[in-house]
C-alpha cells in the first residue's frame, strides 16, 4: 500500500514551495502534480524538475515501466474521459455523499495508485508526495483501497492568491512557448471558497486532513517541516533539516511531472514573505476578495482589514 502525502487547496498558495522542501527530507519523494502528468508529460513531453524530457527522464522511465510495463500502454484518452466523467469539481457534491464508488471511480483512482506505488519502488521512500491540488482529485482518491491517502491542505490569504493570479508566468517547461492560467480577482475568489470548502467536506468524510497556512509555514519551515512530516509518519533526525538556512534553503534537483516554475529550482531557494499584494493589489480588487470570501478568511484567522499589514 502506498503511503501518499496529497497537497491540496487552491493554486498560487505556496503549495509548490511546500512539497519542494518535503522533497528534501529522508524518506520522501516529491512528483509534481501528478494530475497534469498524463497530458503533458506522457502526451506532450514536457520537461521534467530534472531538466529533462519526459521521455528521457530515468526515474519516470523507470516509474513508467514499473507502473504499466511502459508509458505507451497508457490509454490517455480514457484517463481523460475519466476525468471528465468524474475529477471535477462539479462532481464533488456526489463524491462526498456517495456510500460506494463507482465503477469509473475506482479505475480513474487505480492510474494514480499504480503511479505512487511504482515511484516509491523506483525512489525507495516511504511517502509519495503528490501536490495536484485539486479538491476532486482527492476525494476520488479516498476511494483507492491500494493507498494510505493522507492531505496537507495549504491555504493561502484569498487577496495574495487573487494577486498571484493575475501575473504573467511563463511555464519553462514548453521552453517558454505557453504561460501559465490567470484568473481576474472575482474569479479566483470563487474558486478560493469552492477548493477550500471541499477540502473541509473531505475531513468531515473521514480523511486524515492536515490544514496549514502558508504564512505561517513560511514565517518557521523548520517547525511547519517537523509537523508535517510527523503527520505523515515520517521521523526525522535533526540533521535531516540542515538544507534550511535562516532565509533560505539549499535544493537538490527533483523529479516533479508539472507544476509552477519554481519546481526547476536547484541551490539556493530564498524563503521571504511574499507580500506585494498589499501595495500591488487595487484597493477595490481586495475589498472585492475580502467581501467574496470574508467568511473563510475570519474562519483561518485572516484579517479582514489589511491595512494594519501594509509596511
Amino acid at each position: 500500500m502506498a503511503q501518499v502525502l496529497f497537497l491540496g487547496g487552491l493554486g498560487r498558495s505556496g503549495t509548490t514551495l511546500v512539497e519542494r522542501l518535503l522533497g528534501e527530507l529522508p524518506g520522501m519523494c516529491a512528483l509534481g502534480e501528478v494530475v497534469h502528468l498524463w497530458q503533458r508529460d506522457v502526451r506532450d513531453d514536457e520537461r521534467c524538475g530534472c531538466g529533462d524530457r519526459f521521455s528521457a527522464c530515468e526515474f519516470w522511465k523507470r516509474v513508467g515501466k514499473s507502473a504499466f510495463d511502459g508509458w505507451d500502454n497508457v490509454d490517455v484518452d480514457r484517463v481523460h474521459r475519466l476525468r471528465e466523467a468524474v475529477e471535477r469539481t462539479r462532481h464533488i457534491p456526489r463524491l462526498a455523499s456517495a456510500t460506494t464508488a463507482s465503477a469509473e471511480v475506482r479505475e480513474y483512482a487505480s492510474f494514480y495508485s499504480k503511479v505512487y506505488a511504482a515511484a516509491a519502488e523506483v525512489s525507495g521512500a516511504q511517502v509519495v508526495i503528490d501536490s495536484s491540488k485539486h479538491s476532486a482529485l482527492a476525494h476520488v482518491l479516498r476511494w483507492a483501497d491500494d493507498i494510505d491517502l493522507r492531505v496537507v491542505h495549504v491555504v493561502r490569504d484569498a487577496r495574495g492568491v487573487a494577486y498571484s493570479w493575475t501575473k504573467k508566468v511563463s511555464r519553462p517547461e514548453s521552453d517558454g512557448t505557453d504561460e501559465m492560467t490567470r484568473y481576474s480577482p472575482g474569479r479566483s475568489a470563487l474558486l478560493w471558497n469552492a477548493h477550500n470548502a471541499a477540502f473541509g467536506l473531505l475531513a468531515r468524510r473521514g480523511v486524515p486532513v492536515r490544514r496549514i497556512r502558508y504564512e505561517e509555514f513560511l514565517a518557521d519551515p523548520r517547525a511547519g517541516l517537523i509537523r508535517l512530516a510527523d503527520f505523515a509518519g515520517v521521523s526525522l533526525h535533526p540533521e535531516d533539516l540542515d538544507f534550511l538556512r535562516p532565509e533560505h534553503a539549499d535544493l537538490r534537483p527533483g523529479h516533479s511531472a508539472a507544476g509552477n516554475p519554481m519546481r526547476f529550482t536547484v541551490g539556493r531557494l530564498p524563503l521571504r514573505h511574499d507580500d506585494a499584494w498589499v501595495r500591488a493589489l487595487p484597493s477595490s480588487q481586495r475589498r472585492l476578495v475580502g467581501a467574496v470570501c470574508g467568511p473563510m478568511l475570519r474562519a483561518y484567522g485572516y484579517p479582514i482589514n489589511v491595512a494594519s499589514e501594509a509596511p
